[in-house]
């Protein structure tokens, strides 16, 4: 493909909303990515995690590439034209069947859950699944392939987000994309610096305060102004949290969902939680975002593989593709979100150079963005969401939920 005919594919969605991934995101349960960090785990007889060499070898046993790949994602997080696809059918010779088939986690992990029970396929070999309740429940029921990260050298060389909490030693999964949940203002009417969560409770901005109906968003500012770690806290935590939002709630204009852009922007609400990438999609000079000095938070979608995909190698070739800063920088140019290659910022920056008028300044603008390329500074301030079982997810919704709800 020529020079200009690559541009034009991925400059085709760096204005466009990113709205629509977050919007289909609900409840999440689990812990969130933790950057270079380390977590704890069960050992493993040298393999990752909880999983042992001989477990990954077993699996792997006589896999080889078949020339195909089935692929389930959000809406969203391809290039309208699958540039990004192209490219690899191009290198790899597979052939990818590409469906923005997952829309809620829940509904998703419904639609798997029989099958892989009983071993048989889901009809996938990749798929997106964010950190959280589902996907706790993918590892530990043991409906996910172990990686062999022999098949992915790009993510042990370039990724710049490993061993989650959530997935020790990235046994079963991989990140495919990030965002940071924040506080955005609108500068027409907020004069004063914003640095704390704290300014969320300033009774000057009494019913132009927006707040997240999501419960484990909301609960987490409220451990967040607290001083806890979500991811360390308890049901006495929880409690106390709970009492500082019923505290905050006359304040607040509205419980949102994914209308707190709009808001914001127009000025309906003066200061709000919010996510990264919408902030930025949003490109309103008026509204800033933060990461606030408290704490904000990380939340991830991984790449993983059903245990009974019929092309697993296929697979892991594009999560190793991925990962090659080369390829993700086209793709973060439509995305928006935090990659997990920091390298493709130079990539990024490249095709800027390349560029002209607005599209330079476009590049230019997402390769020095905080919100797609965080600084270390505020990587250090992102926390995760307290890990959820069947046992702790009523108890904590039963203390969260009716604090939207105005119960």
């Amino acid at each position: 493909m020529s020079r200009g005919a690559m541009d034009a594919a991925f400059r085709r969605g760096l204005t466009r909303p990113r709205a629509s991934r977050r919007d289909f995101l609900k409840l999440m349960g689990a812990a969130g990515i933790v950057a270079g960090a380390s977590a704890c785990s069960i050992p493993g007889q040298g393999g990752r995690g909880s999983v042992t060499q001989a477990q990954i070898d077993a699996f792997w046993k006589g896999k080889v590439k078949n020339g195909k790949l089935n692929w389930a994602n959000w809406p969203g997080y391809m290039q309208d034209d699958h540039y990004t696809i192209k490219q690899f059918e191009k290198q790899t010779g597979v052939s990818v069947e590409y469906k923005e088939a997952i829309q809620e986690a829940g509904d998703w992990f419904g639609k798997i859950q029989a099958p892989l029970a009983a071993n048989q396929s889901i009809g996938f070999d990749l798929m997106v699944i964010t950190n959280g309740v589902q996907l706790s429940k993918c590892i530990q029921l043991g409906y996910l392939a172990p990686l062999d990260h022999k098949q992915l050298p790009n993510f042990d060389k370039y990724s710049g987000l490993k061993n989650p909490a959530y997935d020790p030693g990235n046994a079963f999964t991989v990140p495919y994309q990030s965002g940071i949940t924040g506080i955005a203002y609108n500068t027409k009417y907020v004069k004063d610096p914003i640095t704390s969560i704290k300014q969320l409770w300033d009774p000057k901005y009494k019913g132009k305060v927006g707040m997240m109906a999501d419960s484990q968003e909301l609960a987490n500012f409220g451990l967040f102004y607290l001083g806890i770690d979500p991811e360390k806290s308890t049901e006495a935590d929880w409690n106390k949290a709970a009492e500082v939002l019923k505290q905050q709630r006359p304040l607040v204009r509205k419980y949102y969902q994914q209308d707190y852009i709009d808001a914001v922007a127009k000025g309906d609400v003066y200061i709000t939680q919010a996510w990264s990438g919408d902030i930025f999609s949003l490109a309103n000079e008026d509204v800033k975002f933060v990461v606030p000095a408290e704490g904000g938070t990380i939340w991830t979608d991984n790449m993983c593989l059903p245990k009974t995909a019929a092309n697993p190698v296929d697979a892991l070739m594009m999560a190793n593709f991925l990962f090659d800063p080369v390829n993700q920088g086209p793709l973060e140019e439509f995305i928006n979100y935090v990659t997990p290659v920091p390298g493709a910022r130079d990539v990024i920056l490249k095709h800027a150079a390349e560029s002209t008028g607005e599209d330079k300044q476009t590049l230019e603008d997402l390769a020095n963005s905080p919100l797609v390329f965080p600084s270390a500074e505020d990587m250090k301030k992102l926390k995760t969401y307290r890990t959820l079982d069947n046992t702790t997810e009523p108890v904590f919704q039963k203390i969260f939920q009716p604090i939207a709800q105005g119960a």
